[in-house]
């Protein structure tokens, strides 16, 4: 059967990681893959989630399906984490939301949706994007277009531009808007700019679509739905995939979800109903266990501040690899301004590295990093730094 068909290309992320797994230098670093890690360099499972789980195995009595759309209880908890407990949409009863195997399920499911009722729409991604974004979309059948986002000079989010193009887009195309944290380049919109374009999505008449990856990443859970909630005071019609493999460190529970805001609660409950049609014919059912994790974390209040306290610490230590990087490069004497790499949030930085630096450090030093030079900062350690910056100082004296 396969005989006469070529072998499909490996991920150009997690294809990176298993290069990683089989590289034998002791001195080898993961700069790559989006994951967490803590200073021993390993992706720790939460103390809040070891409780919650302790929890859940007193109690837990069957493993019979959850419902298409999940647990009531997980969805009630994501939309109270998404918008605020006392936003009008939370109390309105105008948004739905659906357990998703992941985010990046959540935006497979979106897209199956949206193609039922706008077949001939395009998708507007940003100018760069999270790789998987044009699979997941070009794979549920949509053609795809570009928006103004990054300027590779100065290094920081170019609104001009992205107002520009975001202006031109057609009612009925769909926007996919990143909430917080850009993936791959770390720079972000702020609350002016977020109320902006949601005004033009709403002159406009497009669809917003927000992915929603890394809530609590950036400054801090509430701070970091700043868009969400602007697209929220227009009352249009928009849709947000959420994930919690990041903040609740849950990567191979696959825990996301999908949430459809509507201007009525009669118009969401008419959303709802087409979610569970399209969920029925992909998974049926979501995977419980991570949900209920979830789910039981946010409804407790001594384990959702605990949470919080988790969280704030994995996010400042991720900020203090980014001023230890900065520091390092400037005190080795490396040319150039590399301060725009503090200014970032999240996880990830587009840190200037060419393609041709990126394949000598992996070459040369077995630091492994996406190409385009998009870097985790969680993948840094105060074990590895000096290694890195030594590395990164090297090719670029030798190449200047």
């Amino acid at each position: 059967m396969w005989q006469n068909i070529e072998a499909a290309p490996a991920d150009s992320i997690l294809g990176l990681t298993d290069a990683f797994k089989n590289d034998q230098n002791p001195q080898k670093v993961n700069l790559g893959v989006g994951v967490y890690k803590d200073e021993k360099s390993n992706t720790p499972i939460l103390g809040v989630v070891k409780a919650a789980e302790k929890l859940l195995l007193e109690k837990e009595s069957s493993k019979s399906y959850l419902p298409i759309s999940g647990d009531p209880a997980y969805a009630r908890e994501v939309q109270k984490l998404l918008f605020g407990a006392s936003n009008e949409v939370v109390t309105s009863g105008r948004a739905v939301t659906v357990h998703a195997p992941g985010g990046t399920g959540a935006l497979r499911v979106g897209g199956d949706l949206l193609k039922k009722f706008y077949p001939d729409a395009k998708v507007w991604i940003s100018q760069p994007t999270w790789a998987n974004h044009k699979g997941v979309f070009t794979t549920a059948g949509f053609g795809l277009s570009e928006y103004g986002y990054y300027d590779s000079e100065s290094k920081s989010l170019d609104f001009k531009a992205m107002v520009t193009s975001l202006e031109a887009v057609p009612a009925g195309d769909i926007v996919l808007l990143h909430a917080c944290c850009h993936n791959p380049s770390g720079v972000d919109l702020n609350a002016e700019q977020w109320r902006e374009v949601a005004a033009i999505g709403k002159e406009k008449g497009w669809i917003p679509f927000l992915d929603f990856a890394y809530q609590g990443f950036g400054d801090g859970v509430d701070e970091d739905r700043c868009a969400v909630v602007e697209f929220a005071a227009t009352g249009i019609d928009f849709l947000v995939a959420s994930s919690f493999s990041k903040n609740f460190g849950l990567y191979n529970e696959r825990v996301g979800a999908l949430t459809v805001i509507s201007p009525s609660a009669a118009e969401a409950g008419v959303a709802m109903s087409h979610l569970k049609a399209t969920i029925r014919v992909i998974y049926s059912n979501p995977p419980a266990h991570g949900g209920l994790v979830v789910a039981t974390i946010l409804s407790d209040p001594d384990l959702h501040k605990l949470w919080l306290e988790e969280l704030a610490a994995m996010r400042e230590r991720i900020k203090a690899m980014r001023v230890a990087l900065v520091e390092g490069l400037s005190k080795r004497g490396v040319s150039g301004d590399f301060s725009y790499i503090t200014a970032q949030r999240g996880m990830f930085s587009f840190s200037g590295l060419s393609d041709d630096v990126v394949a000598w450090l992996r070459a040369n030093k077995s630091i492994y990093v996406v190409g385009g030079g998009r870097i985790n900062l969680a993948g840094l350690t105060s074990a590895n730094i000096d290694y890195v910056c030594d590395a990164i100082a090297e090719i670029l004296s030798s190449a200047s």
